[in-house]
């Protein structure tokens, strides 16, 4: 997949570095508002549509902006449709905006926007910026929805909304507090890692050149950790029974 096509943003910002899921960013929105699949929807379309934008224009601006006065100049764009976002909502969708309150307006200081615009659009052109704004903004959606999800049906007993049935006495309520937050969040992130591990094995596209059988000798983080550390166990124990030989 060639870098900074538009097929290649979504898929980095979906998947490859999910900001929720791998790069960890924008916590706040993420524990706060997912007590439903529906505030997680309405949190992750409104930060996608002020990433896209942001990104989009400050990739247009970024051989006008001083490099002096870049960050103020970030926050002045990413406020502006942040505005546009918050008034737009308050409009024509102001039960969700009453459920979301206060995260609306604090999408300004969200993390993911501000990274993004200083780690990728103020550095590339307007397309990929735009696409990289929109991967990382359904990434974030597509995390958050799936969060607010299994905490209201675990939690609540409901689906968007809609009560499923009743729940019973010992299903754990905590699930629509904040440990429960914390909770899916963690398993989501292990499931993830273990899920894209498993698959980047089977490819062998996690064998790196320091990959090596010498005794002693130990791989970190590749396809071959376990047989790796296995060995080293072998030979370390060798070496112990040498020692005590001599």
């Amino acid at each position: 997949m060639k870098p900074n096509t538009p097929i290649e943003r979504l898929f980095n910002g979906i998947v490859k570095e999910n900001p929720t899921l791998v790069i960890i960013l924008g916590m706040c929105p993420t524990l706060a508002v997912t007590t439903s699949a529906m505030n997680g929807i309405g949190m992750g379309l409104s930060t996608t549509a002020v990433l896209a934008m942001a990104n989009l224009f400050i990739s247009l601006l970024r051989k006008i902006i001083p490099d002096e006065v870049r960050i103020p100049a970030f926050i002045v764009v990413i406020a502006s449709f942040v505005t546009m976002v918050d008034m737009l909502m308050e409009a024509y969708t102001p039960a969700l905006y009453e459920q979301l309150g206060i995260y609306i307006p604090l999408i300004v200081v969200n993390c993911i926007i501000f990274g993004r615009a200083e780690a990728y659009a103020s550095k590339n052109g307007p397309v990929a910026s735009l696409f990289d704004g929109i991967g990382m903004g359904l990434g974030f959606t597509i995390s958050i929805t799936i969060i607010g999800f299994i905490r209201e049906l675990i939690g609540s007993g409901a689906v968007f909304g809609h009560p499923i049935g009743s729940l019973p006495d010992y299903m754990p309520s905590i699930f629509v507090m904040a440990p429960g937050a914390f909770m899916v969040l963690a398993t989501m992130i292990v499931v993830r890692a273990n899920i894209i591990n498993h698959i980047e094995a089977k490819r062998g596209t996690r064998l790196p050149v320091e990959h090596t059988d010498e005794p002693g000798a130990q791989c970190s983080g590749c396809a071959f950790v376990g047989s790796c550390a296995g060995k080293f166990q072998k030979y370390e124990a060798e070496f112990k029974k040498e020692g005590e030989n001599k």
